[in-house]
């Protein structure tokens, strides 16, 4: 018997929306897959990425799943140089020399989702290492060529854990049209969510 997928985070699910449909969505150090195979379900086309073989396996040959990419992203080369996507959803993963290859990634109005873990988790559990915890407010600046969307910081629950959280999109590229932006555009997609206020960490719907 299997054990279940774990749920994808309320984050991710949240701002997925953003995210051109149909686009060609990162996932980036994705693991089992939690958050991949829910984005191939709902039409994204995923590349994968991760350095655990046994982990992404199963993946492959998932509807909506283009590329699975096995590489240690830490110890290696970029793997991605040159690539431009939709989207890139990161979740508690960390390793600050590449965040200006992930912010590169990003194809112009494409849309970034990350989570991880921050400073104060240490007094809860792993990770502990201030090498995998974000300091206060070090999302907010780690990206500075994306415009913000959202950003929480703070206690989450279930289990008990210390998180930032952003969500930034790529400025639209020069040759965009001048007569209003395309409906995939994601900053028409943002006034959609202007009336959906920012809830305490663990409080969304």
């Amino acid at each position: 018997m299997h054990a279940p997928m774990p749920v994808p985070s309320a984050w991710v699910t949240r701002w997925a929306p953003l995210m051109r449909p149909g686009g060609h969505v990162l996932d980036l150090a994705c693991g089992s897959g939690r958050h991949l195979r829910w984005l191939a379900e709902r039409g994204w086309q995923l590349t994968g990425v991760d350095r655990d073989e046994a982990a992404v396996a199963p993946l492959r040959n998932l509807p909506g799943v283009a590329e699975i990419i096995v590489a240690d992203i830490e110890g290696g080369p970029w793997p991605l140089a040159g690539r431009r996507f939709d989207g890139i959803v990161v979740t508690n993963y960390l390793w600050r020399a590449l965040l200006p290859c992930i912010e590169a990634a990003l194809a112009a109005g494409g849309v970034l989702i990350y989570e991880t873990f921050a400073v104060g988790n240490e007094l809860f559990g792993k990770p502990s290492n201030p090498d995998f915890l974000l300091r206060p407010g070090e999302l907010l600046s780690a990206f500075p060529g994306l415009r913000i969307v959202a950003y929480e910081s703070g206690l989450e629950a279930a289990p008990d854990r210390v998180v930032q959280r952003l969500v930034a999109v790529a400025q639209a590229d020069s040759h965009a049209s001048a007569a209003g932006p395309e409906p995939s555009d994601p900053a028409a997609k943002i006034a959609a969510f202007g009336a959906l206020r920012l809830q305490p960490s663990g409080k969304h719907p």
